[in-house]
């Protein structure tokens, strides 16, 4: 098998898996908290729940698990197809918008928080724009210099 048809096989796999990650999913869902793991700024490999970076928001999200009612507040992770964000495409972004539309799928319209990290904190700040992102906590967001994002200009 060639270089290329390992990747496409490779690329179909990750096309098909859940962008949505559930940690903690109540009955009766009156808000959601989707967590944003960092990354690289050019990895087409696979991302996997193990590697570092998204081993660094479990904290995050236990605090946030603490801190919340068990009842209705619904947690979850982006699964990234990839660990790069990779220039234009973008990959987290896409991402996150699949998740939120998984979500919308099993929760209809409640008001969500995207707490990322670094590149994470990136792709939230990219995805506040879905209607049903309420907020985002982007915790030392990889933003490029010059960019609107950098200097928090742009706010909703």
């Amino acid at each position: 098998m060639g270089g290329n048809e390992r990747t496409s096989a490779s690329t179909a796999t990750r096309k098909s898996a859940a962008a949505l990650l559930a940690r903690r999913s109540p009955r009766s869902v009156r808000a959601a908290v989707l967590f944003l793991h960092g990354g690289q700024a050019h990895s087409r490999a696979t991302s996997r729940s193990w590697y570092p970076s998204p081993v660094r928001m479990r904290p995050f999200v236990r605090a946030v698990a603490a801190a919340t009612p068990d009842d209705d507040v619904l947690l979850a992770e982006v699964r990234y197809r990839v660990c790069g964000w990779n220039g234009h495409d973008a990959d987290p972004v896409r991402d996150t918008r699949r998740a939120l539309r998984e979500l919308a799928a099993l929760a209809e319209d409640v008001p969500v928080v995207l707490v990322g990290h670094s590149m994470g904190g990136r792709a939230a700040l990219r995805a506040a724009v879905a209607p049903q992102v309420r907020a985002v906590l982007a915790l030392a967001p990889w933003c490029r210099k010059g960019s609107r994002w950098h200097t928090c200009e742009a706010r909703r």
